[in-house]
């Protein structure tokens, strides 16, 4: 065994007393509203309009001309982030301009990218 392999610890089904016991799952209802927000993160398109937003708030045309798509692609991503509260928005004027909605997406965005950008493990 090299230094780097680390040896898998067994269970032999024995009761594990307190150990187990101390820990419980998240509520269900937070798990099922977090794997939405997930879902919503997964998709390529919206995670490179959602890495602008991340940058500065900005309006519909901006984000189409940024991203070189088209407006009603752009808004059909935007309407699906607002439902998982993911971006918020600010009217002034004719105008709606999106933002990330706080700073936990601010973060899981920011981390993400992040963890994109670390260079792929050799064997």
């Amino acid at each position: 065994m090299s230094p780097n392999d680390e040896e898998e610890p067994e269970c032999t089904g024995e009761k594990h007393g307190s150990v187990v016991s101390a820990v419980q799952p998240a509520d269900e209802k937070i798990c099922a509203r977090a794997a939405g927000i997930f879902r919503a993160l997964g998709d390529l398109s919206r995670l490179r309009l959602l890495s602008l937003l991340a940058q500065r708030e900005m309006c519909v045309t901006e984000l189409t001309e940024c991203l070189e798509d088209n407006l009603a692609a752009i808004s059909q991503r935007l309407k699906l982030l607002r439902s998982e509260r993911i971006v918020s928005t600010r009217r002034q004027g004719k105008h709606i301009f999106y933002r990330l909605a706080d700073s936990h997406v601010a973060h899981l965005i920011a981390n993400g990218l992040a963890h994109g950008e670390e260079p792929d493990e050799q064997p």
